[in-house]
């Protein structure tokens, strides 16, 4: 159960609005269909999505777990980095979904880890069994899975307190202005598009590192880190600094070009290993799609 109270400037807002804008990993649509189906209160009482909140207003929501879906072992050829007793890493190639859900009930990652794996971590659910973190469906890349609950738990907290190195690397338009630069701006749900997320005043605190690989003749090749985890951090942060990601159609629009994907690779990811402690680093290696256009990193 959350609970918000209403501030002054957030008053005359429509309450899907508003438990939209407090809750950025749910739709407008699932904030509707809570509030219909009375999971969500207004000062106690059940009320119309379109109602207009007032200052101190008290509004609760209970975000139901999901209904279970029978996730099946499937028979996916994984590249496997790592694997141990505890944890597995993957190379996740781009057009694979993390884990089931509407529309992808099949064919996920995680479908193909229950095949290779017999075995993970609960602490996710009947839907997410293993998965510590997520990286869109587009997006290639290394990926550590927990195979069991201690794992799992150790793997989240570092995760939460910021010591797991994220480093992405992403093909963007155009040439930036220096070849480095820090992106410190808050991310939410769109205020209008609810597919996408958007730098906003009151979303939550996101940081981006980028640095400059290469400029190219289409664009640049550029070295992301990530400091926090927000919903399409860096592909926001892109198109906040002018340089949206070649072939990402919801953040680049007409400027996506002819790519076949959201041009993003999960590069490079170090953790503490979960059990030893000792410093784990992984790095994935180019993906095909990078490679046949000319793109190489040096080791």
């Amino acid at each position: 159960m959350s609970e918000f109270h209403v501030e002054k400037s957030e008053a005359g807002r429509r309450l899907d609005q508003f438990l939209a804008e407090k809750m950025p990993h749910l739709t407008r649509s699932r904030v509707q269909a809570l509030i219909k189906s009375g999971h969500a209160r207004l000062n106690a009482a059940m009320a119309k999505a379109s109602v207009k909140i007032k200052r101190d207003d008290v509004v609760l929501i209970d975000e139901p777990p999901p209904q279970p879906v029978e996730t099946a072992p499937e028979d996916i050829a994984l590249d496997v980095l790592f694997e141990d007793d505890d944890i597995v890493v993957i190379n996740k190639p781009a057009g694979m979904v993390v884990h089931p859900a509407a529309g992808n009930l099949s064919r996920t990652l995680v479908n193909a880890l229950l095949h290779h794996c017999k075995s993970l971590s609960g602490i996710g659910g009947e839907q997410r069994p293993g998965i510590v973190h997520r990286i869109d469906k587009e997006t290639s890349g290394c990926l550590v899975v927990a195979k069991s609950d201690f794992a799992h738990a150790h793997l989240s907290r570092q995760f939460a307190a910021r010591t797991v190195t994220k480093i992405y690397l992403a093909l963007v338009v155009g040439h930036l202005k220096t070849k480095d630069c820090i992106v410190e701006a808050p991310i939410g749900r769109h205020p209008v598009h609810r597919k996408k997320m958007a730098v906003i005043e009151r979303g939550r605190v996101a940081k981006t590192t980028f640095h400059v690989l290469r400029e190219l003749a289409f664009g640049s090749l550029v070295e992301c880190t990530l400091h926090t985890g927000r919903t399409h951090q860096i592909r926001v942060h892109l198109k906040h600094i002018g340089h949206p990601l070649l072939g990402d159609k919801l953040y680049a629009g007409k400027q996506a070009g002819d790519f076949p994907r959201q041009m993003l690779h999960a590069w490079k990811l170090g953790f503490a290993h979960p059990r030893t402690g000792a410093p784990m680093n992984f790095r994935a290696p180019l993906p095909e799609d990078f490679v046949n256009i000319g793109i190489r990193i040096d080791e």
